[in-house]
């Protein structure tokens, strides 16, 4: 199952996946026209859509279940569903602080966090699985106009960590990958802007990330990726930003 399948690095990676053979759940929010027209675009057969909001404790639960079961078993969780809003601090109330904090803290990880527990479960009477969380480098580099998704990103690439330690020993694999900034419906506005030119040059390939490449990395780490590998964070950003 891939959260957010419905664009950018989900879509991507659904239609990576499903050449693989795989049978993919389709999660999506609201978009469900284009969960539909990706659909008929993968590979093979056995796909299903599966609607939820996420941030609603209840929902994440259910969409466990329900790919488990539409599926005939779910060996693979992508957490790639996320949200960014960009805000000047010295612009916006401090009702607007807090509102904008919970909206991408519970989208981007206490949500995931959710469903990766509820999954878990579901994979321990199974014998065992994959988790792939689709992170950020802002976890890392900051974000000062989006502190909320910076934290959100930082929280996932801890919870995978921990998630990692924790469920080794059954057999359950957690992968994090951290990409950054792709040619994505999230992004375009940005990258169409005039801050655009400069964040492309962050990298020395003077571009941003294609979905694809993102995917391939997810694809890797669900089918092929040693299992000793499990607790990696992996980088996808051109080089724009390093860490040792």
């Amino acid at each position: 199952m891939i959260t957010g399948a419905s664009g950018g690095i989900g879509y991507a990676t659904a239609i990576a996946c499903a050449k693989r053979g795989a049978r993919i759940g389709i999660h999506y929010h609201e978009n469900r026209k284009r969960a539909e027209h990706l659909a008929g675009e993968l590979d093979g057969a056995g796909h299903c859509l599966l609607q939820a909001d996420i941030t609603d404790p209840d929902a994440a639960q259910n969409l466990g279940v329900q790919a488990d079961n539409e599926l005939g078993g779910l060996d693979v969780l992508v957490n790639n569903a996320g949200i960014a809003q960009r805000r000047q601090m010295d612009a916006i109330s401090y009702q607007t602080w807090q509102a904008t904090w919970k909206r991408v803290i519970d989208t981007n990880l206490t949500g995931p966090a959710n469903l990766s527990f509820c999954v878990a479960g579901l994979m321990l009477e199974r014998g065992g699985g994959r988790m792939v969380n689709v992170s950020s480098r802002g976890a890392f580099r900051g974000e000062p106009r989006m502190p909320w998704y910076g934290a959100s990103k930082a929280g996932m690439n801890a919870m995978g960590q921990s998630m990692a330690q924790a469920l080794a020993p059954r057999d359950i694999f957690v992968f994090t990958v951290a990409p950054g900034f792709v040619e994505t419906e999230m992004a375009r506005e940005i990258l169409a802007s005039a801050e655009g030119e400069s964040l492309r040059n962050q990298s020395s390939m003077g571009r941003v990330a294609r979905p694809e490449e993102v995917a391939r990395t997810i694809e890797f780490l669900a089918f092929d990726a040693p299992a000793f590998m499990t607790g990696c964070i992996i980088d996808v950003n051109g080089a724009s930003y390093l860490r040792s």
